[in-house]
């Protein structure tokens, strides 16, 4: 596993949900001289601003990518872009900040327009031709419901859906055709590049709805937590900026991987051509998943993982048996307390509940090995809920609203710690665009430690809370004792992560890729 910040002298900068996170963006653009290169899974030119010097220049990112091409920097967006029939609405986003970014460069003019490149990019990974005539009929019934959702709208809003949804034609004039091409895969990075020196990187995205602070006092459906680390390495840089200048590329089988030194990724490739019954890309890079089967396999005191979803069943086999080689190592699990097509839906999505039923399995696996060696938490609000709160079933957890956790943060005693965009399930650690980095020097795994840790815990929370040998026990105590107390009264953010919620809600799918979730 390779150090990233090769220089060893500065620690890379933890930034703890979108109120650290967005203002150090901003402030990086705002200080680059000649180039930035980045890639996100959603970046919308319209969210707000939030940093002092940023908003002397406007209210939104236009404003401050305007600047950033009038004062000669070079910028490079890839926007990732979507199966237009399984994802209509992501992937009218897409398109929707293409249109923004396309009349920004009008705005700016031509010499500054010219310096500002935007990429769409829709992972090119295919289901097979034979595949896709099993699931035609599922296909083309879902996009006739999206023609007859679309049939109050103004005209201009049909010749959009007809423009950017295959399918949708062939329905409109009733005649046969192959079926629509079906993406399962997607790039699903979130990292920056300035001035080939800066690396912005990890779990969060680029809109309105990312933002939230410290506190998490939002309705439960606009809580968001995550997690970003900003360095300053250029050689890391070097490696971020070759990734995204090759990944696509790499994506549709037109080039081998980039080397990539100090960078963790995930990348998989097209086979559709070869094999036209296959519903899955192949995996070309596992870095990401093999850099937490590694640290998992030499930890012995503590490992701590956040993630949004827990759903690779190799990953917690794997984990499961460092458990029972080394009965000193305990393990906490930090998940949001449901999936946010389950917790936030008064119908929970199908693709919720089958990753309710692949995560269930994994966490029983640990449990199996570690016994009462793993704690599995999920945050919530030191608050009850009230009327601005969705009502839905699981959108509170011990009688408080949820704070949703989209983190991606894995550490291992002093010994590695990782920041990314990859959730722990089968569709981040084998098939989507991933990026992330791997710290190694003690000292920078403590401080990313530490400000993880600290952002859940209660003020005033003591060394025995930090620390490898005696974390497991404090947390344990504490989450015991908020499940227990009224909700006002609880010390930090966390509480038990409720298994038989997520079990009732669980539905297997065979057949169904476990990656697809």
């Amino acid at each position: 596993m390779t150090e990233a910040g090769q220089s060893g002298s500065v620690a890379p900068e933890i930034l703890i949900t979108a109120a650290e996170a967005f203002p150090a963006f901003e402030r990086r653009v705002l200080a680059a001289e000649h180039e930035i290169v980045m890639g996100f899974r959603i970046f919308d030119p319209l969210t707000r601003l939030h940093s002092d010097a940023a908003r002397k220049l406007g209210n939104t990112w236009i404003d401050l990518l305007a600047d950033a091409l009038c004062r000669g920097v070079r910028i490079e967006i890839h926007i990732a872009d979507f199966d237009p029939v399984a994802a209509t609405d992501l992937h009218g986003n897409c398109w929707r900040s293409m249109r923004i970014l396309c009349g920004l460069r009008e705005l700016v003019g031509p010499k500054a327009g010219a310096r500002l490149t935007v990429r769409a990019e829709i992972h090119p990974a295919r289901i097979g031709a034979i595949a896709r005539l099993f699931f035609w009929p599922v296909v083309a019934a879902r996009t006739r419901q999206i023609v007859r959702a679309a049939r109050g709208d103004a005209p201009s809003h049909r010749r959009r859906i007809l423009k950017y949804i295959p399918g949708v034609a062939w329905l409109q004039n009733r005649r046969a055709e192959v079926p629509p091409l079906s993406f399962p895969a997607s790039h699903h990075q979130k990292l920056a590049v300035f001035d080939e020196r800066w690396l912005y990187i990890g779990g969060l995205d680029l809109n309105d709805r990312r933002w939230d602070g410290h506190d998490h006092r939002r309705p439960a459906q606009q809580t968001w937590h995550d997690v970003q680390a900003l360095l300053d390495d250029p050689d890391l840089a070097a490696s971020a900026r070759r990734h995204l200048k090759t990944f696509n590329a790499t994506a549709a089988g037109d080039r081998d991987p980039a080397d990539t030194p100090g960078l963790l990724r995930t990348l998989s490739r097209d086979q559709s051509r070869h094999r036209p019954w296959t519903m899955t890309p192949r995996p070309v890079i596992r870095e990401l998943r093999d850099a937490h089967l590694q640290a998992a396999a030499r930890a012995e005191r503590l490992i701590y993982l956040e993630t949004q979803f827990f759903r690779d069943r190799g990953l917690a086999r794997a984990l499961a048996r460092r458990g029972r080689a080394c009965p000193e190592l305990r393990m906490i699990l930090i998940l949001p307390g449901a999936p946010e097509t389950v917790a936030f839906q008064h119908r929970p999505a199908l693709n919720g509940r089958f990753g309710d039923f692949l995560q269930s399995r994994c966490i029983a696996t640990l449990r199996r090995a570690f016994g009462p060696r793993l704690l599995v938490a999920s945050p919530v609000q030191p608050r009850t809920p009230k009327t601005q709160d969705i009502d839905a079933d699981r959108a509170s957890l011990d009688g408080s609203p949820l704070v949703y956790l989209h983190a991606k943060v894995s550490i291992f005693d002093d010994m590695a710690g990782i920041v990314s965009s990859a959730n722990l399930n089968g569709r981040s650690l084998h098939w989507d665009t991933e990026a992330g980095i791997a710290l190694t020097e003690p000292a920078h795994v403590k401080n990313l430690r530490q400000a993880v840790f600290r952002h859940w815990l209660p003020d005033g929370a003591g060394a025995e809370f930090m620390a490898p040998e005696t974390a497991f026990e404090s947390w344990r105590r504490m989450v015991r004792q908020n499940h227990r107390r009224k909700p006002d009264e609880r010390a930090g953010f966390l509480v038990p992560y409720d298994r038989k919620a997520a079990e009732q809600t669980a539905l297997a799918l065979p057949g169904v890729p476990e990656e697809m979730v």
